[in-house]
Parts: structure tokens; sequence; C-alpha cells
């Protein structure tokens, strides 16, 4: 996590340094004796925690953190106690009282970086998500044109060295298109297409049946690769009876 240190007091500074530089996931970015300084680095660089003291010249670090409309993560580091349910109230991580021992100010690094990690997870499932439902549909190219082909019509995908074979609900013949399977398989959604074998893509929402190492797609039998067995088992455990 990259973070920055808010503090006028230069020993302050150094003892936050030091801490800071014994914990591995964290990266001191800048130290900063007023808010101004701070202030110039957060619209130039995206820093993920701040460790601040309260009493500050000018602006006080409550003042601070209350007038940024995103806020990073924020520790308030400080010798006094009575601001503490103002900077509760305000979401702050921790609330750190000088001097502070090395072992009270790893707890509460640790803490930050398990919200850090949350929200990154967070932040990747929704893309994730975000992506898989806005794709309804592929574009290749067949026979000199491109043709569009819709995801949920989509049965199963067969390849074929330099080719693969889509094969398309209510179509009597395959869409045949130069492309590797592997490369296949990173473009669709990984919602309900899953590669069950070295030859074979399958839209699992159109499974028909399973049976042991075998799948049933519109009356096409698909084999289940040793090295796609695990991935298949946990993909479709909660529908199919392997």
């Amino acid at each position: 996590m990259k973070c920055i240190i808010i503090d006028d007091e230069p020993l302050a500074q150094q003892i936050l340094e030091d801490y800071i530089s014994h914990i591995p996931f964290l990266k001191l970015e800048k130290k900063c004796s007023s808010v101004f300084e701070a202030l110039e680095i957060l619209q130039k660089t995206s820093i993920d925690l701040i460790f601040l003291d309260i009493h500050l010249p000018n602006v006080s670090g409550v003042e601070f953190i209350s007038s940024l409309d995103t806020k990073p993560m924020f520790i308030f580091t400080t010798a006094y106690s009575e601001y503490a349910l103002e900077a509760f109230e305000l979401n702050a991580v921790d609330y750190l009282l000088k001097p502070i021992p090395f072992k009270r100010f790893l707890r509460s690094a640790n803490k930050a970086y398990q919200l850090f990690a949350s929200n990154r997870k967070v932040k990747r499932e929704e893309i994730s998500e975000n992506s898989d439902a806005e794709q309804d549909f592929i574009m290749v190219k067949s026979d000199y044109k491109s043709v569009k082909i819709q995801l949920n019509q989509v049965l199963y995908i067969e390849g074929l060295k330099d080719y693969v074979k889509i094969y398309i609900q209510n179509e009597d013949k395959p869409i045949i298109t130069l492309n590797s399977l592997k490369k296949m398989a990173d473009s669709l959604p990984s919602s309900h297409f899953l590669r069950v074998h070295k030859s074979f893509i399958v839209n699992t929402n159109k499974i028909k049946s399973v049976t042991k190492n075998r799948i049933i797609i519109h009356d096409r039998w698909i084999p289940v690769g040793d090295n796609y067995k695990s991935d298949f088992q946990s993909s479709v455990i909660n529908r199919f009876t392997l």
C-alpha cells in the first residue's frame, strides 16, 4: 500500500518512517509537514493510506480529512485522546496515541491492509461481473465476412488445430473460424463458458446431462479431459452429479 505521513514534528515523522520500513506491505511515498504538501501528493499520486497528526499548522488533521471528496484510508497518530470519537465518525481506520509502540502500530497497519485487500477483491469481482454481463455476443471472421454470434445460442466449441468450429443452436452446420481454442476461451465470459477438454469449450447452460467423464449437449457426447476435471466439477457440481 502506498502511504504518506502528515506530521509537523520531525521526530514523529522519523519514528513513523522507521515503523513503515519494517512492514513489507507498506511503501512510504512522502513525509509531509503540512496538509498543503499532502494535497500536492494526493493530486499527483494514488495514495492508499495516510498517517496523520491532528494538531497541524493552519488546518487540523480532522479538518483536512473532512475536506477531501475522495478519501484514502487514514489513521490518526496524535498525542490527544479527545478527538477519538470525531475521528471514528469520519471512518478512520484507527486512532493511535503517541508515543506509539511498534506492536500497536503493526496491529493498526494490518487492519488497514485487510480492508485494502477486501476492497480490491470486491472491485475485481465487480469488474468481472460487469464484463460478463455486458458481453452477449462475439464477432468472428468466417468465409471472408464477419459474423455476429449470440453467446446464448452457442452450444459448444471444438478446436481443430488452427481453426475452431462453433456449434450454434438450431443451426445444421457449425461456424468455422481461424482461431485457437485458448484465445477463444479467453474471450468468452467465464460465467457460463468452460473449457472441459483440450479440444472443447462448452456452454454450461446448454448441458443436458453428465455421466462420469462425458457431457451431453444437443445429443453430442463431449469428453471431460483429466486436466479439466477439477474446474468442471467445481463449476457444475451444484447442478449435476458426476
